[in-house]
């Protein structure tokens, strides 16, 4: 049996927690007893009008247990994974739901060689395509079979297109909106704004920005909606235009949403070491229309669906580091 000193336990749970979650809202906790690390899921954690099958719930949850088998490896221990079944209905309504189990093994299952610390999220302009460019996607076309990479500059802008009438489509429903203004971090001095949810900075807003989006999405939306003009305060086409690629990240159809969100994980380290910026625009993965229409429009055939979509390329600028998470001590129970 393996069992963990409790700084070790800390370090890996830190990693682990530096995987991307829906809104940020960090889902996951974790449990160390017997040789085993158990993954909890805090149903209060969670955004179910955007989410209401609980799908981008669980990917959160299996990016979370990517970063702990990576985190492991880097110590030399791999794992043996278990997903737990869904708890009965009597249970379903506690606040701590077993998602899976990990017992730890000797001997590192996979390279520890992971850009983790250097993930973030990218949401600003991209670089003009150079030769540089067009060679880290072929790489990343080469290193991960579940991407499809939408290269073409018309069917870039038309996917940018698409991304800002799903955004809007969302936005026009009053609770999803106010949903996402709970995850919302627009100002320093915001309580959380350190701990979770999207901040200005992870978002790529200044002050004024800030503080316009604020508005936008809150008391002001109906009324610029009805004149017309919501769309094009909210609309990012002009990021996703700039992009040299947006990536399409498929799955087999019935994939347990848990086991996609390791490859999703995956998916965004393979960006990081090709050595690109990647958004994810959940937008196009989680409305059907948006999703069937790319998954037509891009043959990717009968047997799969998209579970994730990227926009990428070499960032115009500085990529933040910075991070909002919960304290490690908050995440062990």
């Amino acid at each position: 049996m393996i069992n963990l000193e409790k700084d070790d336990l800390r370090a890996v749970i830190h990693e682990a927690s530096l995987a991307p979650s829906v809104h940020n809202v960090q889902p996951s906790r974790w449990q160390h007893k017997d040789g085993s690390i158990e993954l909890l899921g805090d149903r209060s954690r969670s955004v179910p009008v955007a989410d209401p099958t609980w799908r981008d719930w669980r990917l959160s949850h299996g990016a979370a247990l990517e970063g702990l088998e990576i985190a492991l490896a880097r110590r030399g221990l791999g794992l043996r994974l278990e997903l737990l079944p869904e708890p009965e209905a009597a249970m379903a309504a506690a606040a701590l739901q077993p998602i899976a189990r990990a017992t730890l093994t000797s001997g590192r299952a996979r390279s520890v060689d992971e850009p983790v610390a250097e993930r973030v999220s990218w949401r600003g302009a991209f670089r003009p395509i150079d030769a540089q460019t067009e060679a880290s996607l072929d790489l990343l076309m080469a290193a991960n079979d579940s991407l499809h990479l939408i290269r073409e500059q018309t069917e870039i802008e038309s996917a940018a297109a698409l991304a800002d009438r799903a955004g809007l489509h969302f936005l026009r429903d009053a609770e999803h909106r106010r949903e996402l203004l709970q995850w919302l971090r627009l100002s320093r001095r915001h309580p959380d704004y350190a701990r979770d949810g999207l901040n200005a900075e992870a978002m790529g807003l200044g002050a004024i920005e800030a503080w316009d989006a604020g508005l936008v999405l809150g008391p002001l939306f109906s009324a610029l909606d009805a004149i017309g003009v919501a769309g094009a305060l909210t609309s990012e086409s002009s990021k996703t235009r700039s992009a040299a690629a947006v990536a399409l990240l498929h799955r087999p159809i019935g994939e347990d949403a848990f086991v996609s969100g390791r490859h999703f994980y995956r998916a965004w380290l393979a960006i990081e070491r090709a050595g690109l910026k990647g958004s994810s625009m959940s937008v196009l993965a989680d409305w059907p229309f948006a999703r069937e229409l790319l998954h037509r429009r891009h043959r990717l055939g009968g047997e799969r669906h998209i579970v994730g979509v990227f926009r990428l390329g070499r960032p115009d600028g500085t990529p933040s580091v910075v991070r909002a998470r919960l304290p490690v001590d908050e995440l062990i129970v």
